[in-house]
């Protein structure tokens, strides 16, 4: 069964190169441009992964993965989040708070994101090293 990652980020360029990525790798992708719109998609479609910007207009990252773990059908998704370079986020409150498995710092390599969401899914972890929480 192809596995299904939804992509949130209010960045266009950023969305795209990592849609390619994530096609090219045998994904379902499906994109958002902000929090509101991502939690919209799920609604109606439930990914296996979701991935997330952190900083976005309307519900931003961290909004979105609160939502995600009040939601019975959302509630153990597994979620990466994307920081901003110089963001000071917490990646040991991430996980105890939003159960976020993996924090990448932009820019990031689209391959190493794959990369990553593929550990998650084979292991349900991301291996320990630079960019996994």
């Amino acid at each position: 069964m192809t596995k299904r990652i939804l992509l949130c980020d209010d960045e266009v360029h950023i969305l795209k190169a990592a849609e390619i990525k994530f096609r090219r790798a045998g994904f379902d992708v499906r994109s958002a441009a902000d929090g509101e719109e991502a939690w919209q998609v799920m609604l109606e479609w439930t990914p296996d992964v979701l991935v997330t910007d952190c900083q976005m207009p309307r519900l931003n990252g961290l909004q979105l993965c609160a939502r995600c773990r009040e939601h019975e059908f959302t509630k153990t998704l597994p979620i990466v989040m994307l920081t901003a370079k110089g963001y000071e986020i917490s990646q040991a409150n991430l996980t105890a708070t939003y159960g976020v498995i993996a924090v990448m710092a932009k820019p990031f390599s689209p391959r190493e994101l794959v990369h990553h969401v593929e550990q998650i899914l084979e292991t349900g972890t991301c291996v320990v090293r630079a960019g996994c929480v």
